[in-house]
């Protein structure tokens, strides 16, 4: 299956998400932000970074790039889209999914190991964990607190869209501790943290993230 991974100007995480998925045992593709074409992917990796050097807000930009054009059509049609970290803020801007990130409240840049709940288990990106499951991924960031209004999260979490939620201290004043939300289809996924960085032994503090990937993987084989 073919998982493409989106790079803007100032994306890190790209390389990382496409070996991710390798190492799941999907066929990476490498898709260019100015270029209007998925190459006929079966799901698309939003990744991580500073896009377009995070000018007027995170993701603001990168909302506006000609592939992002075809990731909202393609999203709307239920495909799985997966947004890591600055690719969650792109599709809070994109509205494929709800709320807003900013700065965290603390002001500071934050870099850890961070246990998860995992609140969804039916998402595209999330079928391979158990609801209530804890998970080990690393965070990263400096605009991951995830804000809304009090009747948007009432309802993101009366209809089961909220996907992660953090584990012990809200590492970045998220609202309502949430790390993670859905669309509610289930097919469009956007956290804070980063599954790519913990696919393999010896990187990483687990090998937790690999199932984001499998389980998109099997999705798309069954579907």
């Amino acid at each position: 299956m073919r998982i493409g991974v989106v790079t803007f100007p100032g994306s890190l995480d790209d390389s990382d998400a496409r070996r991710a998925v390798r190492i799941a045992g999907g066929e990476a593709v490498e898709l260019w932000h100015g270029d209007a074409d998925l190459r006929g992917v079966d799901a698309v990796v939003i990744p991580g970074g500073f896009s377009y050097g995070d000018y007027l807000r995170a993701g603001a930009i990168a909302r506006f790039a000609p592939v992002m054009t075809e990731v909202i059509t393609a999203a709307k049609g239920g495909l799985p889209v997966l947004g890591i970290c600055n690719g969650f803020q792109i599709l809070t801007e994109s509205h494929l999914l709800p709320g807003s990130m900013i700065q965290n409240d603390h002001r500071k840049f934050l870099c850890r190991d961070q246990v998860l709940r995992v609140e969804n288990a039916s998402t595209a990106w999330t079928s391979g964990f158990e609801a209530d499951q804890e998970i080990t991924i690393v965070l990263k960031n400096q605009d991951g607190q995830f804000v809304a209004d009090e009747a948007t999260l009432d309802r993101l979490e009366g209809e089961g869209q909220v996907a992660f939620r953090y584990v012990g201290d809200n590492p970045n004043g998220s609202s309502r501790g949430i790390a993670g939300i859905t669309n509610e289809r289930g097919n469009v996924v956007g956290l804070m943290p980063h599954p790519e960085h913990a696919v393999e032994e010896g990187f990483g503090p687990s090998l937790d993230g690999r199932t984001f990937f499998t389980s998109v993987l099997e999705q798309v084989v069954t579907a």
